[in-house]
């Protein structure tokens, strides 16, 4: 996409509201991201928010789909696997990314201990009502690795009965059911979901594609025995099987995308299968005074079977707080824990986190009603132990803090500024913190690797009319010892830190509806990831981080041509960056622009809809690239679905 082009689209988004007219309200958006329930434009934070209605116009099939094509996040294929992809937010890169953005689901933390990704494939898109994206802050009330920022993502208190089917090439199939019921003193609902496919790429030796299946089950209850007590419990069970397309050379790749590219390997052959579950309670001891706690368990196993690696981990957290809320303070004082164990056939090593947290926002009414004032801080305990079936166990430990200030002025009802500067803190995974002596194979600590630790400053605008509403946000992230993996150093690569980084960028999120039946979404971000100094890439000093794109834009049409027609267009583009090994910017291979034209159509009769959607609509041929002649197809070729959903 030549420069002029993207030029065009961001003078869109700024002269977008000049077309506004007094007719047609926007929805409200809220956020609570910090705990504090409010509006968006209130907010002392960049956010970004999905509703339940808007993915459901999107046609999106899966959570993959939407984040993809819809949200502002850099979300790939990560070596094959949708289930658990690459998240790259503000230009942390496709290696990386994933674990300096926490992810949440209903409250419990889904990031893992270990160099695992978040298992998104879990939540069926079906189930989910909203998603709030948290840019440059969070580490106050979610800590380690809240670097990037934070998405929380809420599932449905369903009342009634959603049971939707589709069927698509490949093999593509996707199902499911939800179901609630909501009474006076309780809620209950329950989803069942399956989405798979027969694969995209050749058959490998065992006959066997790319294939993946994912069975999900989740119930929620609430129980209301008083309008001041909340009672609630969630259960969720999920079974994945996944098999990772080989990696293919450049060559390979453009004469055919789909080929195995090892004929006499097998596909990488993964079962994860996760049980979670959480309970808590929330009670309001007076009018602005409550209290609430919750705790959280995730049994999952991890294995491998082409390479007989299994390990099973053991995670549980709790988040009990006290919080204060009334017109002139909004307070909150927590404490929260993380226990997370990975069990393999020689060792046990885990990652434990302790932290207090107080997060508050302050009206000052008897001056102004238009200004927020927000201040929290954070302090963690990280630990860790290694203990081996034989062998010296081992036992380190790191203190960390995090903090947070921020305000916003609202100039008129329309118009308001915010700003905040946030320090936050990503803490090793177990697999970057131990390392193997080269020499003994014995298990020692890795003396290269240090917590990674970054300020970031935000200043943005929201500017809402009746038919616009637009939110441009500008940033700098300075980063000490930011973490990576140096393939180069050493006998088996080491992990190690980059001493000094940055990264700037300015978003823009514009919605404008045009009249009635026809609205238009346009999301585009600048981001600039710079290593300003590192002893071990000399070469790479001023250079930009391998994984991480210049430009994204996703811009988006929505039209109901009919009174129960919807039709959604979409354009996701993602512009060229260097391999994930290329720090020096020299490789003569970059990762190819990402593209994919979208196309959903739906029709309402009566408790029916009927479905269809296309991805990829004109074939761009995409790839993850890990380094030079490493190529890992994704959304290479056109694919389509049709389906039925029924409401009762």
């Amino acid at each position: 996409m030549k420069k002029s082009t993207i030029a065009s689209l961001i003078g869109l988004a700024f002269v977008s509201s000049t077309f506004a007219a007094e007719q047609i309200d926007l929805d409200e958006v809220t956020v609570k991201a910090n705990r504090f329930e409010h509006k968006d434009t209130e907010a002392t934070y960049a956010s970004e928010i999905h509703t339940a209605k808007q993915i459901e116009d999107s046609g999106a099939a899966t959570l993959y789909d939407f984040l993809a094509q819809q949200s502002s996040l850099n979300i790939g294929s990560n070596f094959g696997s949708k289930a658990t992809p690459s998240i790259n937010l503000r230009g942390f890169g496709g290696e990386n990314g994933y674990q300096n953005v926490v992810i949440t689901i209903d409250g419990q933390r889904l990031n893992n201990i270990d160099q695992a990704p978040q298992l998104l494939g879990a939540i069926p898109v079906g189930n989910v009502e909203r998603i709030e994206i948290s840019k440059g802050s969070g580490s106050v009330i979610y800590g380690d690795g809240a670097t990037s920022g934070s998405i929380q993502i809420y599932t449905k208190n369903k009342t009634g009965i959603t049971a939707s089917t589709s069927f698509g090439n490949h093999g593509q199939q996707n199902h499911y059911i939800n179901a609630g019921i909501s009474e006076q003193y309780f809620d209950l609902s329950a989803s069942l979901s399956k989405d798979e496919n027969d694969g995209f790429s050749a058959k490998d030796n065992t006959e066997h594609k790319d294939e993946y299946t994912g069975d999900t089950q989740n119930v929620k209850l609430k129980i209301k025995p008083t309008d001041t007590l909340q009672l609630f419990a969630e259960s969720t069970n999920s079974r994945n099987d996944i098999r990772y397309p080989n990696a293919l050379t450049l060559a390979q790749f453009n004469q055919d995308p789909s080929q195995n590219g090892k004929p006499a390997t097998t596909y990488t052959h993964q079962g994860l299968y996760t049980q979670q579950w959480g309970l808590g309670g929330e009670y309001s001891i007076l009018t602005h005074l409550k209290i609430r706690a919750t705790h959280f368990r995730e049994d999952k196993t991890s294995n491998f079977y082409t390479a007989s690696f299994k390990s099973d981990y053991d995670y549980e957290s709790n988040d009990m707080s006290v919080s204060y809320d009334d017109e002139v303070w909004s307070a909150i004082l927590g404490y929260q824990d993380f226990d997370g164990k990975r069990i393999g056939g020689f060792d046990v090593t885990s990652k434990n986190n302790r932290a207090v947290y107080t997060q508050a926002e302050y009206h000052p009414t008897w001056l102004t009603d238009a200004l927020t004032l927000s201040l929290g801080a954070r302090n963690e305990k990280v630990k860790y132990q290694y203990e081996p079936t034989s062998g010296t166990p081992l036992e380190d430990s790191r203190r960390l803090n995090a903090w947070d200030i921020g305000a916003n002025y609202r100039f008129t009802p329309e118009l308001s500024v915010f700003t905040n500067y946030n320090k936050s803190f990503q803490a090793p995974d177990i697999d970057r913190f131990f390392a193997t002596d080269t020499v003994t194979f014995n298990t020692i600590f890795n003396g290269f690797i240090k917590p990674a630790k970054v300020n970031t400053f935000n200043l943005g605008l929201n500017h809402t009319l009746s038919r616009n509403r637009l939110k441009i946000t500008a940033f700098r992230a300075n980063l000490r010892d930011e973490i990576y993996f140096n393939q180069p150093l050493g006998l088996f690569g080491t992990n190690t830190n980059i001493d000094k980084s940055h990264k700037y960028g300015l978003e823009i999120q514009d919605t404008l509806q045009l009249n009635d039946a026809l609205s238009t979404t346009l999301i585009y971000n600048y981001t600039r990831a710079i290593i300003d100094s590192e002893n071990n890439l000399t070469n790479a000093n001023g250079k930009d981080l391998p994984g991480a794109p210049k430009h994204t834009l996703v811009a988006n049409l929505n039209w109901k041509f009919f009174e129960n027609s919807n039709l959604n267009l979409n354009h996701t583009w993602r512009s060229d960056a260097y391999v994930y090994n290329d720090f020096d910017n020299n490789d003569t291979q970059k990762q190819r622009n990402y593209q994919s034209t979208n196309l959903a159509l739906s029709y309402q009769f009566k408790h029916f809809q009927l479905f269809t959607s296309i991805n990829n609509l004109f074939e761009h041929k995409n790839y993850i690239q890990t380094a030079p002649d490493t190529l890992y197809p994704v959304d290479f070729e056109r694919s389509w679905r049709i389906g039925l959903k029924a409401y009762f």
